[in-house]
């Protein structure tokens, strides 16, 4: 693999004089903060790291790495779990600085830039009383989420991130700016829509807006002896729930550090506060919770209630999978399993899916996951270093006692870095598809650093 110290000066020079925004390399002011990314687990170092401000700069790296015999990858938010943006002896295209957002509330419409956030977007929505699905914690970066599916606490009416998607601007490998839609490469705008970062760099995305300035949400926690008690509730309860109101169920610590270990439910419920009181109360009056703090809050503070627990720099290894339902057998793996987790900071997640998204076709987008049922996810977490084997080890075992009660399908965005044999399980039916629109968009499979599609499928 090529590395900068084996580009030519003057080459290396010219590209830096061509670029808006910054080159930065191995010593630079910035260079460390700039390979950093949101998992503490990832310590590589690209070889040149390219802060892009605007297409041209985005279309310039390109042709510069391909000329250089270097590597690509690419950096929206730096939120993904498998920290493939970046890559060491890698030319890192970043995009963090390009935070352009424009709102038309007139057709209800958002542009963004791919180094937004969603924490960024759900503000500039608000202000017109607008949202669309985001995902479940607002430093995530918009263009990971969405380009692989996006799951949010809107999704059962909304649908899921991509199901809002109405273009996206892409600098293919050529170096060529394109834009994707039902009208424009509709092929293309299809396998954006779940393929992740496959087939060029995202330089911005136009979603559909909706109205919603409030929603009802927050957290109910139990004891961790009534945890299988509270899921099976949950399981019972979500057969028959409106398309306004989304549930997480888990196994999770207490936030105030005693380590106390909980079952949890946070909700979101995006209906009128009436509705959201009636169709809560079963879940409000079940049992004896330790914890309840359910109100009115507006939705960009919903997308902030889970930031604190995932903090920036703190060691992420993930598993996820999902399943039709939570069986018995199920809970109680989970609850046995998290009763000797080996870090305060883990937990188990089960998003349960109905209503919008389960309403499109699994062929209709790259995305296929459009069964009811949970995603079940282990997001081991920890601070000390020694601790990575253990965490790791506990988060492995756990999933392998699980497996054979899963579907076999898995959330692109939860793929751990190991995880190289998964993406047919990503994909399912849609797999094949997906490999023709590489081989036409794609064919050097210059995009690679990601959960890869390759076009020999």
């Amino acid at each position: 693999m090529a590395t900068a110290i084996e580009v030519a000066p003057e080459q290396l020079e010219m590209f830096r004089s061509e670029l808006s925004g910054t080159l930065l390399q191995p010593g630079d002011d910035g260079y460390d903060d700039a390979r950093s990314v949101h998992n503490g687990l990832i310590d590589r170092r690209p070889a040149l790291i390219a802060r892009c401000r605007g297409v041209a700069d985005v279309t310039d790296a390109i042709r510069f790495a391909r000329e250089a015999g270097l590597d690509i990858c690419v950096r929206g938010g730096g939120h993904n779990v498998a920290g493939r943006a970046v890559i060491d002896g890698a030319l890192m295209i970043d995009l963090s600085t390009m935070k352009g957002i424009r709102v038309d509330p007139v057709t209800a419409r958002v542009h963004a830039q791919g180094g937004v956030l969603w924490g960024e977007l759900n503000r500039e929505t608000a202000v017109h009383g607008l949202a669309v699905t985001g995902g479940v914690i607002s430093t995530t970066g918009i263009a990971g989420l969405t380009l692989g599916g996006g799951i949010g606490w809107l999704m059962p009416k909304l649908g899921v991130a991509i199901d809002n998607l109405i273009s996206v601007d892409l600098v293919t490998a050529e170096g060529e700016s394109i834009t994707a839609s039902e009208s424009s490469h509709p092929d293309l705008f299809w396998a954006l829509r779940g393929g992740g970062g496959n087939f060029g760099v995202a330089t911005s995305f136009e979603y559909r807006l909706h109205p919603l300035r409030q929603v009802v949400g927050g957290l109910v926690a139990h004891p961790l002896p009534a945890a299988r008690d509270l899921l099976r509730f949950v399981r019972d309860f979500t057969r028959d729930v409106p398309d306004e109101l989304m549930i997480v169920a888990g196994l999770v610590h207490a936030p105030d550090g005693s380590g106390s270990k909980l079952g949890a439910v946070i909700v979101c419920h995006c209906g009128t506060e009436n509705q959201a009181n009636a169709d809560l109360k079963p879940l409000l009056e079940f049992g004896d919770p330790a914890l309840v703090q359910v109100g009115p809050m507006p939705y960009p503070v919903m997308n902030t209630i889970l930031d604190a627990a995932y903090p920036r720099g703190a060691f992420n290894y993930w598993k996820s999978t999902f399943a039709d339902d939570l069986s018995d057998d199920v809970i109680d793996i989970c609850v046995e399993s998290f009763d000797s987790v080996p870090s305060t900071m883990s937990g188990l997640v089960f998003e349960h899916f109905h209503g919008a998204v389960t309403r499109v076709a699994e062929t209709e987008t790259a995305w296929p996951h459009r069964q009811e049922g949970f995603d079940l996810l282990i997001t081991a977490e920890w601070l000390d270093p020694t601790a990575t084997d253990k965490n790791i080890e506990w988060t492995r075992s756990l999933y392998a006692r699980l497996e054979p009660h899963a579907s076999g399908r898995r959330y692109v965005n939860y793929l751990d870095d190991d995880d190289a044999d998964a993406v047919a399980a990503a994909y399912g039916p849609n797999l094949a598809r997906l490999a023709d629109v590489k081989r036409r968009y794609d064919p050097a499979n210059v995009f690679h650093h990601n959960h890869n599609i390759t076009s020999a499928v």
